[in-house]
């Protein structure tokens, strides 16, 4: 099988995947995805048929075009074929075949940063729609955050891999050197995880390192998940703030040379206690200052969703150092 055909058919068994990334101002009718043409206006003129044998070919009744989804990748972004083979390896999260005396290790920090490489800024896409679900404000153009719209997914050795839409999430040392990635594979619509087993898994070096938001200077806030340490800086904007991705990842943070105080935001559970336990013992022989952010339910996600901004913001008035509070509670009509 060519280089091409191979291609057309990896997209073929990823049709919805492809025409959502390509074709958003269409929608999903039965068995097709319908838009007005290949350049996605608005309409009713251009079908895509999404499974079966014939999955992936598409039609133009009003122009008489027609092809498979490398020839549609081609046209909607005006590519040559050679653009739009890169294109669709981009996409599929299927790299250029690496030089023999280049390989990228599986699960090793540059197989981490060659896959964060292909994301791109999550406004806009699925991962969006995932973290606006989940209660997120503010804007969503992290650096350390990307989206894309196919990651290879296998559940387990010798079964056969699928592609999901991922949000991408860099996990980086003090000097911003990508160490390791945290994927989250996502549900077609985007308003949850997708239907897998393990929907969330990290490859690279995690231990110590994190996923940044924002510099750390003398105060810092660090907890275990993406949607935690989101939903607080939902409601702390101005505060540095870095998630570890594990209790145990965080209880081994490595502080930054110039923290004095760190917020620890624990989940409200055994897990969550041990690590403010470790970290405080920690910080008073480094003399870092350690203080617990407890949250009212199980995290601080589960707070936002439940409680809102306000009474989250409420709560944690009375746990913050009082130079803090004055320094980065918002006021109450900016919230």
């Amino acid at each position: 099988m060519s280089i091409a055909a191979d291609l057309a058919h990896r997209l073929a068994g990823n049709a919805e995947a492809v025409c959502r990334a390509y074709l958003s101002q269409g929608r999903r009718q039965g068995n097709w995805w319908v838009v007005g043409d290949v350049l996605n206006a608005p309409g009713r003129s251009l079908y895509v048929r999404l499974s079966g044998d014939r999955a992936g070919h598409w039609s133009d009744a009003a122009t008489g075009e027609h092809g498979d989804l490398l020839d549609l990748i081609a046209r909607n972004r005006r590519l040559d074929f050679r653009a739009a083979i890169d294109e669709a390896r981009a996409f599929l999260a299927v790299p250029r075949p690496p030089l023999p005396s280049d390989p990228a290790p599986s699960g090793s920090p540059e197989a981490a940063r060659r896959l964060f490489r292909l994301g791109r800024p999550i406004p806009g896409t699925m991962a969006e729609t995932y973290l606006r679900a989940r209660g997120i404000l503010g804007p969503l153009r992290w650096p350390c955050l990307r989206f894309h719209p196919a990651v290879w997914h296998r559940a387990h050795a010798g079964a056969p891999s699928e592609a999901w839409p991922a949000l991408l999430a860099a996990v980086t040392d003090h000097s911003g050197t990508i160490t390791g990635l945290q994927r989250t594979w996502l549900a077609p619509s985007g308003r949850g995880k997708a239907p897998l087993a393990d929907p969330r898994r990290a490859l690279g070096s995690l231990l110590g390192n994190g996923v940044r938001f924002g510099i750390a200077t003398e105060v810092l806030a660090a907890g275990e998940g993406i949607e935690t340490v989101l939903a607080l800086k939902s409601v702390l904007p101005a505060l540095s703030m870095i998630a570890a991705l594990s209790a145990n990842h965080l209880a081994a943070l490595v502080f930054p040379p110039s923290l004095a105080r760190l917020y620890v935001v624990r989940d409200n559970d055994a897990a969550g206690r041990m690590a403010v336990e470790s970290l405080s013992a920690r910080g008073n022989a480094a003399g870092v200052e350690v203080r617990p952010l407890v949250p009212w339910g199980e995290d601080f996600n589960a707070d936002l969703l439940r409680l809102g901004a306000d009474h989250m913001l409420a709560r944690l008035a009375d746990q913050l150092a009082p130079e803090d509070a004055r320094r980065f509670l918002p006021h109450r009509d900016a919230v």
